[in-house]
């Protein structure tokens, strides 16, 4: 069975003219008279350009390919005896009563209303997507290269001495904080080399700083096209890498000739180690930095414990493992789709690695995995064969989904102009979102004004949560912290292995 994927894509609007396909993604049958709609036909016209979606902008994207191995593999399993959690009682007993709450970090706890997190974004519906995880009360992040979205920036000696936008994106999530989660700030090489730590706790406040190893759901930095060679020396003036060197005369006098390579702009790659991270993350305490958390990816499983082991050594709060199959705003096409381990493989590796650590005499930090979860069956599943030491999921493109689909659904109500699927559940507002209620027994009636993006995140996790409490109960657990992998049953030989412990 091949998992390879075709040479279309809805990455870049490329199609196949045929039905039949090889098993190197071609259409079987090629011909001259073909327009070239694939991606052969695209990389005949763009090059270099076509490594990248085209489909850029206002959109979410993510890998198309089917993993041979994931968490379908697995069914949940179910008790009719006892209980964990609660008292062995049948008024007691009840979904309602699963308690959800989670506690990260030892130094300044984090409370989490739900294990859940919404990982690092700032585009598109971003104002809602933090606001909506305050709402939810789960812990929330700024995507990396923020400082960028600031058209007022400033730099003076290549630091950060103005980022007025700061504030209102902390602010996005601190007006709607009730006690749990929290906003936390990512950066990745280039945003710790501006000073963006230093600046965002001494005039912004922030609490809690994210350090970004790799590139999520992709191995490296963007190379994004630089059109005009003013734009390139400006991105170079600003400390950036770009490629060809703007500077050069020789480059220089072959743009004006329309003869020069295309410019690109490079972020640089992490080249963090343990001595840099421990004294980095030290000093950013003694500013005022309450909590640390690491953003990993599904690297080679000897680097996923090196970045353990320096999140111990730094007592690092939270590490985050991004596992293939999510999204990303700007990854190589091939690379979403053919790098990387999935999420389960990645927690099939950890849990060896938190063990021998344990025996150490280390204390893991707590462990987050995401990479294409969206509904509350995966979610549970995740957590199951993670724990002990996988304390939340994150869902990031079905959260973000959720803030613009609220938002779009608020506008229409507005508008008047219903859409037909909606109207079964009413034409306003308050006969729509059906969380407001509880919202104004959270908030007060403040909670009349929220954004309908904000209110669509908060229930959308509130249905994520809903249905957690239903797989919890049915294995007689009524604290989610109870939760393990006898509550997994394995479909497949390979899911089997994973259970077992074998598959590394």
């Amino acid at each position: 069975m091949s998992h390879h994927s075709h040479l279309s894509s809805a990455f870049n609007n490329t199609g196949m003219r045929g039905r039949h396909l090889s098993p190197s993604g071609m259409c079987s049958f090629c011909t001259e008279e073909c327009l070239g709609t694939c991606e052969i036909g695209l990389s005949a016209m763009r090059g270099e350009m076509a490594v990248y979606p085209t489909n850029t902008g206002n959109n979410q994207i993510a890998s198309e390919k089917e993993m041979p191995i994931g968490y379908s593999h697995f069914n949940i399993n179910g008790r009719v005896f006892g209980a964990a959690g609660t008292e062995a009682d049948e008024d007691e007993a009840t979904i309602f009563n699963v308690n959800l709450e989670q506690s990260i970090g030892k130094e300044n706890p984090v409370k989490l209303a739900m294990p859940v997190i919404l990982p690092a974004l700032i585009k598109l519906n971003w104002q809602d997507y933090f606001a909506g995880a305050a709402m939810a009360g789960v812990n929330c992040v700024i995507g990396e290269s923020s400082p960028g979205k600031d058209p007022n920036l400033a730099c003076d000696n290549g630091k950060i001495v103005r980022f007025d936008m700061l504030n209102e994106i902390l602010d996005t999530f601190r007006k709607y904080d009730r006690g749990y989660g929290q906003i936390i700030l990512q950066c990745n090489t280039e945003d710790d080399a501006q000073g963006l730590p230093e600046y965002a706790i001494s005039k912004a406040k922030a609490t809690a700083l994210e350090f970004k190893f790799g590139q999520s759901a992709k191995g490296t930095q963007p190379a994004v096209r630089i059109k005009t060679l003013d734009e390139a020396i400006a991105k170079q003036k600003a400390g950036g890498i770009v490629h060809p060197n703007p500077s050069d005369p020789k480059i220089q006098e072959a743009y004006a000739k329309g003869a020069c390579p295309n410019f690109f702009y490079y972020s640089r790659l992490p080249m963090w180690t343990e001595e840099y991270l421990t004294k980095r993350v030290a000093d950013l305490r003694e500013m005022g930095l309450k909590n640390v958390y690491f953003k990993m990816a599904g690297f080679d499983p000897v680097d996923m414990e090196r970045v353990l082991r320096i999140a111990a050594a730094c007592q690092a709060d939270m590490v985050t493992f991004d596992g293939a199959g999510g999204g990303s705003g700007y990854s190589p096409c091939k690379m979403m789709n053919e790098w990387g381990y999935p999420a389960v493989l990645i927690e099939a590796a950890l849990i060896p690695i938190c063990k021998r650590m344990e025996t150490e005499g280390l204390i893991v930090p707590a462990i987050a995995v995401t990479g294409g979860f969206v509904t509350e069956d995966q979610v549970y599943k995740a957590l199951a064969l993670g724990g002990p030491y996988v304390k939340a999921v994150g869902l990031c493109r079905s959260a973000m989904a959720a803030a613009m689909n609220g938002k779009k659904i608020g506008q229409l109500l507005e508008e008047g102009a219903v859409p037909a699927h909606v109207k079964p559940y009413g034409t306003t507002k308050e006969e729509v979102f059906a969380d407001l209620p509880e919202l104004r027994w959270l908030y007060g009636e403040r909670a009349n004004t929220f954004p309908t993006g904000a209110v669509g995140v908060y229930s959308y996790l509130k249905r994520i949560a809903f249905g957690l409490q239903h797989f919890a109960a049915l294995n007689r657990k009524f604290d989610i912290r109870y939760i393990d992998a006898s509550d997994l049953i394995a479909l497949s030989p390979s899911a089997r292995d994973i259970l077992r412990g074998t598959w590394f």
